[in-house]
C-alpha cells in the first residue's frame, strides 16, 4: 500500500457513496509512517476496513463478493493484474486512467475509466448496471489462458519462420 496506489482517493469514495470499503493490501516496512498517519485513522473496523494481504485461496471469493474494484492508481501501472483478477471473477473495475488501465477495461463494458474522485463516485453509482457475466466473458476472451496461449504460438511461428529474427 502506497499513496499512488490511492488508497485516500479510495476511501473518500467510498464514504461519498456510503458504501464500505474492503482494503486488501500489504503494508510495506517503508510506507509504515503513511499507513499511520494518513489512512490508520481514516480506518474504523466497519465501513473503512483494512484486511490485510489477501492469499490465493481467499482471493477469488474476496473479488468476487465485491460490487467493484475500487483502482484509483496515481502512477503509470505497467499492467495492474488485480484488474484481471477481478474482471476474472466478474467483478468490474473503477480505475482512474493511468498506466495500462485504458488497455485493460472496457470503460462501460468491463467497468469505468474516470479522471478523478467526482467521476469515480458518479461510477460506483452506475456498477449496476454493467453485466457480470459479461465482465466475466471479457476477462475470457481477452485474457484467459486459452487466447494467450494461442497469441504466443502465434508469435513463436512468426519467429520461426523468419529464422529466429525479430521484425
Amino acid at each position: 500500500m502506497t499513496a499512488e496506489k490511492g488508497p485516500e482517493d479510495a476511501i473518500r469514495i467510498a464514504r461519498a457513496v456510503r458504501m464500505p470499503l474492503r482494503i486488501a493490501a500489504k503494508i510495506p516496512r517503508a510506507e509504515t509512517g503513511y499507513f499511520k498517519k494518513k489512512l490508520e485513522p481514516e480506518i474504523d473496523g466497519e465501513n473503512i476496513r483494512l484486511v490485510g494481504e489477501v492469499d490465493e485461496i481467499r482471493k477469488q471469493p474476496f473479488l468476487a463478493g465485491a460490487a467493484a474494484l475500487l483502482f484509483p492508481i496515481d502512477w503509470p501501472e505497467p499492467f495492474g493484474l488485480v484488474m484481471i483478477e477481478a474482471m476474472a471473477c466478474g467483478t468490474p473495475v473503477i480505475a482512474y486512467r493511468s498506466g495500462s488501465v485504458p488497455e485493460v477495461v472496457e470503460d462501460g463494458v468491463t467497468g469505468f475509466i474516470v479522471d478523478g474522485e467526482e467521476q469515480a463516485i458518479e461510477a460506483v453509482k452506475e456498477i449496476v448496471r454493467l453485466d457480470r457475466r459479461r465482465v466475466r466473458t471479457r476477462f475470457e476472451t481477452r485474457f484467459g489462458a486459452d487466447r494467450m496461449a494461442r497469441e504466443y504460438e502465434s508469435r513463436y511461428r512468426e519467429l520461426v519462420a523468419r529464422g529466429g529474427r525479430q521484425p
